[in-house]
């Protein structure tokens, strides 16, 4: 295992649309150890492949010091969101903006399909914190960034502030 760097604003990779994972692979098991690894070690709740420099349709999260657990890894290979209810505001960050949040309106809960780290076919029903952890990180699969959420004066004043603190 290895902790890979990841990739900060305005990096290209972070607006590119991740292509689908096609087999599971001694390569892909790797990256999925290594994306854990980094997740924890810059202290994350979630991760996409392409913050570190992975085009590939693959998050990994981890919620479960919400409820004092032990670790809980959730890999999904292909995720698609299916189904989604309602809505609720939270304050949101990202690995890939560090230092800046933003509260954003996400859906309240999700029914999410896609594919376990043995790409078996995996159906999850969530709410809450890890409803909002898995739309940010599609999000990253997609190319959008939590900014992109944010009113047009909102995101371009973090980006501002952010893109001068890159310069100090």
């Amino acid at each position: 295992m290895a902790i890979r760097d990841i990739k900060k604003y305005p990096d290209e990779i972070l607006r590119k649309k991740a292509e689908p994972v096609e087999s599971f692979t001694a390569e892909l098991d790797k990256l999925i150890e290594d994306m854990i690894e980094t997740m924890y070690f810059a202290s994350g709740i979630g991760l996409a492949a392409p913050q570190v420099a992975e085009s590939k349709r693959l998050i990994v999260i981890d919620t479960s010091w919400e409820n004092n657990g032990n670790p809980s890894q959730i890999v999904l290979i292909n995720p698609e969101i299916v189904e989604c209810h309602g809505s609720i505001e939270s304050e949101e960050g990202c690995l890939s903006i560090p230092n800046y949040r933003a509260t954003l309106k996400r859906n309240a809960s999700l029914l999410v399909k896609g594919y376990d780290r043995q790409m078996r076919p995996i159906e999850l029903e969530c709410e809450g914190l890890l409803a909002r952890v898995i739309q940010h990180e599609i999000d990253h699969l997609n190319g959008i960034l939590f900014l992109d959420h944010l009113s047009l004066i909102k995101r371009e004043l973090l980006k501002k502030r952010y893109l001068k603190s890159l310069s100090k």
